[in-house]
């Protein structure tokens, strides 16, 4: 019996982040006891700018690939794109259970059937309190609030100890929608015994508490009043469904009726609205084509776009692009968001956009966050009361805000985590490490390709944007070897031709040059005649432009 006690102790919980740290967005986490490894979310982040071409990114999931034997099933905190917009293509290859709360499974289903997976995947909707079994872990989900419905925080039982996730939270105890965030059961699992809390870090720098979903409702009143006679668009996150509600809510105040515009906003609306997450009263809602059957002061339009995103339908109407709404002098657009991190250039240029055709455009006071700060994180500490803290959910700036938080409260610094994606840190009742790293990384998607665009592919679509292309296209005789036709060149993106005769001519003169002297020579090998080509090419272009373009030779046989 003592032989069997000392084996259990040996065996430590791993905690393994893939994705989500020291970034905003792409989360998921894995964690692993002996045979089993359950996995918390899985997210997709957005391409920055130098990811020429590509839609999006999704982490890569090699490790789980590698121990699929182990893993038992993918837990869902909430239903944002960073959270669940990877299921989808991870799922083709990792095909185990999903658990998720009402709405988030909702979401996630629409997904799957836009990939053809909804029967190939099983899935069990989780209420709050309840607790799922999976391997060695038992997994309770537990009432958050955020800025998406149905939110839960986890807690993770496993032979080793308690670990808490709070997936993304807030403390609100006025939610527009549902019950308020349960700290009792917070506090009852802190009485149990914690071994680590997972923690949201994305507001850590921000002193205070996050200001009530429903302190909008008053701004909304306001701002309705205010413009009375205006015909009123307000762009927000499709997801943040209280938004949506509180928006209609006042519409139909005012004796407005509701164009709901975006793929996105109209997917997730119907969705909430089929699960009864939002209510809408009658004739309120209706169809966009019946937009000019109404005048300007009785019309209200929740879109999307309020990132800037350039395919997004406020971007569409602020350049003049959107088919059926075109902004009019006089409009009134808000912005029911604040811009994340490295968007704000987008934004602006659809605020000015806007503003030239006349539009009052309303960007400040009408946004909450859906992120706790520093008092709503000293709270959960406080109730939870870990042994050790490992931050998640944010850049670096943001797991460093929080950890100073966790110390300030009285956890050691020798207790406190903060991890890289991929590494692996064990833990137990009596001590933590980080031991070893998996590999993880970016899985670019651009199209239905995915994974085919690698770094290699990526340099190569830097070196076109900026630089341009020259392609050589010469002919050689079959028989002679002797040139039969070219060099020709063609360029795109390098200099407009028409207007670089000189150039041309005297580009085409050396390559006729190199060409002559390598056939001279009995240089007949294609791969040494390209090399030949596009070193002298180079050569020329860098002393004459101090550019240079990518050249690609191409030799043809007649």
């Amino acid at each position: 019996m003592k032989k069997k006690k000392e084996l259990n102790s040996a065996s430590k919980l791993k905690i393994i982040p893939l994705g989500g740290l020291e970034e905003i967005g792409m989360n998921i986490t894995a964690f692993e006891y002996e045979d089993s490894i359950v996995v918390v979310d899985c997210g997709l982040a957005f391409p920055d700018d130098d990811m020429l071409g590509i839609d999006l990114v999704i982490p890569d999931v090699t490790y789980l690939a590698n121990n699929i034997d182990k893993v038992k099933g993918f837990v869902i905190t909430h239903g944002h794109e960073d959270h669940i917009g990877a299921l989808p293509y991870i799922l083709k290859g990792i095909n185990v259970p999903v658990y998720a709360t009402r709405l988030t499974m909702g979401l996630i289903d629409h997904k799957l059937e836009e990939h053809g997976l909804l029967k190939k995947v099983k899935r069990k909707v989780v209420k709050f309190g309840q607790s799922i079994n999976l391997g060695k872990f038992r997994i309770e989900f537990i009432k958050t609030n955020h800025s998406i419905v149905d939110a839960a925080a986890l807690a993770i039982y496993s032979p080793a100890g308690i670990v808490v996730h709070t997936g993304d939270f807030k403390v609100d105890y006025t939610p527009v929608y549902g019950d308020a965030i349960d700290l009792q059961r917070f506090a009852e699992i802190g009485k149990k015994g914690v071994l680590a809390l997972l923690c949201d870090s994305t507001n850590a720098e921000r002193p205070g508490f996050t200001a009530s979903e429903r302190t909008l409702s008053k701004t909304f009143h306001n701002l309705f009043e205010e413009h009375k006679k205006s015909r009123i668009i307000i762009a927000t996150f499709a997801s943040n469904v209280d938004r949506v509600q509180q928006i209609i809510n006042t519409a139909y105040d005012f004796g407005r009726k509701v164009v709901v515009e975006g793929r996105s906003m109209v997917n997730i609306i119907e969705t909430a609205r089929n699960l009864d997450c939002i209510k809408i009263p009658d004739n309120t809602l209706i169809d966009i084509d019946q937009i000019n059957k109404y005048p300007d002061d009785r019309m209200v339009i929740i879109t999307t776009g309020s990132q800037g995103e350039s395919m997004a339908a406020l971007s569409r109407m602020a350049s003049g692009n959107h088919r059926k709404i075109t902004i009019k002098h006089g409009d009134t657009v808000i912005f029911s968001s604040s811009p994340i991190p490295g968007n704000e250039k987008a934004v602006t240029n659809v605020i000015n956009d806007l503003l030239q055709k006349g539009a009052d455009v309303v960007f400040q006071d009408t946004h909450v966050s859906g992120h706790a700060c520093q008092e709503e994180i000293k709270l959960i500490y406080t109730l939870v009361q870990p042994k050790y803290a490992v931050p998640v959910h944010g850049e670096y700036k943001h797991l460093m805000a929080q950890a100073g938080i966790a110390q300030e409260l009285g956890i050691p610094k020798q207790n406190i985590f903060i991890l890289k994606s991929g590494d692996i840190l064990e833990m137990d009742d009596e001590s933590a490490k980080v031991k070893g790293h998996v590999p993880t990384g970016e899985i670019m998607v651009d199209g239905l390709g995915v994974g085919d665009v690698g770094n290699v592919v990526l340099r190569d679509r830097q070196h076109l944007a900026e630089n341009g292309v020259i392609i050589i296209v010469l002919a050689l005789d079959k028989y002679s070897g002797q040139v039969a036709a070219g060099p020709d060149i063609i360029s795109r993106g390098f200099v407009y031709v028409k207007e670089a005769d000189e150039l041309m001519d005297e580009a085409r003169s050396v390559l006729t040059v190199t060409v002559d002297n390598c056939i001279d020579n009995g240089i007949t090998d294609w791969n040494k005649l390209k090399t030949s080509m596009r070193d002298a090419l180079g050569d020329f272009i860098w002393k004459r432009t101090k550019r240079r373009p990518m050249i690609l030779p191409i030799i043809e046989e007649v």
